[in-house]
């Protein structure tokens, strides 16, 4: 064997300590000038202690390694980030071990194969709002947009507690606050990734959602850091923690995330999936929907089952919403109504909470505050088959001494839902009450008036 097929299957077999010159794309080879770091290895990530009961295929080992470091003092990286996945797709490790790197393009990572990322520094995205609203990955569902999308089989991506994603949102909340047609676009999205991991990132002050999950399947989350705000006056809308849509066998588990809606949201066609052990605080709950946003459109989501989480600061828990059977206006950039679906085999268990307007939401009269509306023209999405269990704390003063409400469009589209073991009280002390409407009481062991 020659010498330089000794020093690549040696990197490929051990972790990399690696000297290289700055903003270089360079594949299997040292480089000496300053030492950026070393590679870490592939995370060996299992669901646990819950599983979609569907297989996830085990990798194989890399064969190479391709670095790309920074340029620094600023300049914008994208091109050699992108160039770096070309080299070592299929069959290699992107290394990006930099403290710092600039992306100024929409990044197109959807060719993916036999891939592993190895990112142990911050990739900060350009606040050039107009570039951003012309280039960036767009999405029908609910006008979304991405700076950067992953896609393709067999991908890991790994952050090891350091690797961070850093939105650059501060110029979006204030832009939003004037213009709410503007598109702000998500942290990231996986769109056609299957068969992958993503774990220990750190995602930072994303301009709207903070991931999306689209068309993709047999992915689980692991560890995930997610956080950000707004310095300012106006708020960071939208930072939904997790949009999973059309997609299959995601397990979303073991993360931290403290954001400004919905800590996991279930969308359209989301099907097997599991979120347990995760810690939420200032969102919207762990939602399914919204759905029947689109006229006539069926909408599907089942077999969901969430799992020991602990809820803090937030306005729902446990929340189901479907708009009504007639299109209506949420927002100026937010309308919908009059579509179709189902909501099938969906279990809340084990569920801690705190300051926590209410512990159950279900509703189909979502973005709609005319209920006369909802009631002339009621949702005909079907929910059933549905648990909420083993759920405690204490809510917030907000409808003290109301806890929940329960409230389907007629009787006959919701059935078998179920609580029990539901012991969340309101700060007064009082008794707790939900409010029930249009559905069977016969298995809801909670207050009902």
């Amino acid at each position: 064997m020659r010498l330089s097929g000794v020093i690549i299957a040696a990197l490929a077999a051990l972790p990399a300590v690696v000297e290289c010159a700055a903003g270089r794309v360079h594949k299997d080879t040292i480089h000496h000038s300053s030492i950026i770091g070393t590679t870490a290895g592939r995370p060996t990530i299992l669901p646990s202690p819950k599983t979609t009961g569907k297989q996830f295929i085990k990798s194989g080992r890399r064969t190479h390694t391709c670095f790309v470091d920074a340029l620094g003092n600023g300049q914008d990286d994208s091109d050699n980030i992108l160039q770096g996945f070309k080299d070592c797709s299929p069959d290699g490790t992107v290394a990006m071990l930099s403290q710092e790197y600039i992306v100024g393009k929409a990044l197109d990572l959807t060719f993916l194969e036999r891939v592993d990322w190895d990112l142990q520094g911050r990739i900060t995205f350009t606040n050039d709002t107009d570039y951003w609203q012309a280039n960036s990955f767009k999405y029908t569902f609910q006008n979304s947009s991405a700076f950067i999308q992953f896609g393709g089989y067999d991908v890991h991506l790994f952050g090891s507690g350091k690797g961070t994603l850093d939105g650059n949102g501060q110029a979006w909340y204030d832009l939003y606050a004037k213009d709410p047609l503007i598109l702000r676009p998500i942290l990231i999205a996986y769109n056609g990734l299957h068969q992958a991991t993503v774990s220990g990132f750190k995602f930072r002050y994303s301009p709207q959602w903070y991931q999306i999950v689209i068309d993709s399947s047999d992915i689980i989350f692991d560890n995930i850091d997610i956080a950000g705000g707004s310095v300012s006056k106006n708020p960071a809308k939208n930072t939904d923690g997790w949009d999973t849509y059309r997609s299959d066998n995601i397990v979303i588990q073991n993360s931290h995330i403290v954001n400004g809606d919905d800590c996991v949201s279930f969308k359209p066609n989301s099907t097997n999936v599991v979120v347990q052990g995760l810690f939420c605080d200032g969102s919207h709950g762990i939602s399914v929907g919204s759905l029947g946003q689109y006229y006539l459109v069926y909408d599907l989501v089942e077999n969901v089952y969430v799992y020991n989480i602990s809820m803090n600061n937030a306005s729902d828990m446990a929340r189901i919403k479907v708009w009504p059977g007639v299109q209506s206006a949420l927002s100026v950039d937010l309308q919908g109504g009059g579509g179709l679906g189902l909501v099938n085999n969906i279990t809340y268990d084990t569920m801690n909470i705190k300051n926590v307007d209410y512990a159950i939401e279900l509703t189909q009269c979502y973005g709609q505050n005319n209920l006369t509306l909802c009631n002339e023209y009621p949702s005909t999405l079907v929910i059933q088959d549905v648990v909420f269990k083993n759920m405690a704390g204490v809510a917030s003063k907000k409808y003290d001494p109301k806890v929940g409400t329960l409230i389907c469009s007629s009787p006959t589209v919701c059935h078998n839902i179920a609580a029990y073991n539901i012991n969340v009280v309101p700060p007064s002390g009082k008794t707790p009450t939900y409010a029930c409407t249009n559905i069977d009481r016969s298995q809801l062991q909670i207050n009902c008036v």
